[in-house]
């Protein structure tokens, strides 16, 4: 069996963090006995961009092919602009792109796979057209709640997406009911899931988390909040900064990832900011921590909240998305978005008053290990390959 995975996001060098849950998917393929290959192509955008936003410069810097883990990556450039997921839609530029990679390459494939409706799904539609090959369309959360409602044109490029695909999958049935409500298809429900063998395991014990600390330069006596991801307005951390205003001194925030709004969130001194961390590394600031926090705006199913559930974090998360899904009969727990206050009292109700017991950070990690075990839903994942072949 042979995948081809597009994708406009996936982890490299320069990038170690970039949508690593493709590569969670992709390694746990190959595990199984499915040779992957990866196009990722990279924005190709005139050089006085470079000058006014350094991002679009980086961009550039991406080798054409490289491997991870053993799985080929292959990055053609497509021209692209800034805003086009609003007005310009890539798709077209973005296949271009793909197609290129397949000649260029030889690249053999029984199915294709893309991860995102926008543009990687618009572009696998287009290819799968071209090579007659089934496409399967993972969604994500910000490609179904936030993308197609740019713009009329957008939305267009969404629906385009969707109704082309042979199969379409949703990390959460939030995600699958907003699918299909803006497009009449009704995609099944499948987490990509974590490594289990690497994440699950005991909560670590007092002595043992404050050496963890002093390896990673955090404060040893303080309680840790933690968030990882984006630092951008959605995420909330705008109210992240505020609820640390209203904190006492026992508390500390710890970021690690980068965004638009890390130099505002400099001059906070509660704050600290780590940067972009290696995956490996995720775990570790995770078993550092008191609470992972994620008081985002929108959500589709997130990754980091089953890692930290699996490592027996507690986790203080908005109302949002797929998220109550994860919490189930403690949906209590969970805050409304874009509110300080309840950050700041959900905190002091976890440190202060016990509220997220140690009967429920069980009743989390029993959950996420047996239903979001990558290799376990990658399995689910080849039935459906196969399916769409007619093969056994």
């Amino acid at each position: 069996m042979r995948v081809l995975f597009i994708t406009s996001i996936y982890p490299s060098e320069h990038k170690p963090a970039a949508g690593v849950f493709h590569q969670t998917q992709a390694d746990s393929l190959q595990e199984l006995g499915v040779k992957v290959d990866v196009v990722c192509p990279v924005p190709y955008t005139p050089k006085f961009l470079g000058v006014i936003n350094k991002r679009y410069q980086e961009y550039l810097n991406q080798p054409l092919h490289y491997k991870r883990a053993g799985i080929d990556i292959y990055r053609p450039r497509f021209l692209a602009y800034p805003g086009q997921l609003k007005w310009s839609q890539p798709h077209k530029r973005f296949a271009a792109a793909v197609d290129r990679a397949i000649k260029e390459n030889d690249l053999e494939f029984d199915v294709i796979h893309a991860h995102l409706a926008m543009p990687a799904g618009g572009a696998a539609a287009i290819i799968a057209k071209k090579y007659n090959k089934p496409y399967v369309l993972t969604l994500h959360g910000s490609d179904v709640n936030v993308y197609p409602h740019y713009s009329k044109g957008a939305m267009e490029a969404f629906r385009f997406a969707v109704r082309n695909a042979e199969e379409v999958i949703a990390v959460s049935g939030a995600l699958a009911g907003e699918t299909e409500r803006l497009t009449g298809v009704k995609p099944r429900v499948l987490a990509i899931g974590i490594d289990m063998e690497r994440f699950k395991g005991e909560a670590l014990e007092k002595e043992n988390k404050r050496e963890l600390r002093q390896q990673l330069n955090l404060p040893p006596d303080k309680k840790l909040l933690l968030y990882i991801g984006r630092l951008v307005e959605e995420k909330g951390m705008r109210e992240l900064s505020q609820t640390m205003d209203e904190l006492d001194d026992r508390f500390r925030l710890v970021l690690v990832g980068d965004g638009p709004l890390s130099e505002m969130l400099t001059s906070n001194n509660k704050i600290i900011q780590v940067g972009v961390v290696p995956n490996e590394l995720v775990k570790e600031y995770l078993q550092a921590s008191d609470i992972f926090v994620l008081p985002s705006y929108n959500e589709g199913m997130p990754t980091v909240i089953i890692e930290a559930m699996a490592l027996r974090v507690p986790v203080l998360s908005s109302n949002v998305g797929g998220i109550p899904e994860l919490f189930d009969e403690f949906k209590n727990l969970l805050i409304e978005p874009k509110s300080d206050k309840q950050i700041r009292e959900s905190v002091l109700d976890y440190i202060d008053k016990g509220k997220y017991s140690p009967s429920t950070i069980e009743f989390f990690y029993e959950k996420v290990t047996r239903l979001y075990d990558v290799t376990f839903n990658s399995s689910k994942l080849i039935d459906l390959y196969k399916s769409l072949n007619n093969l056994k």
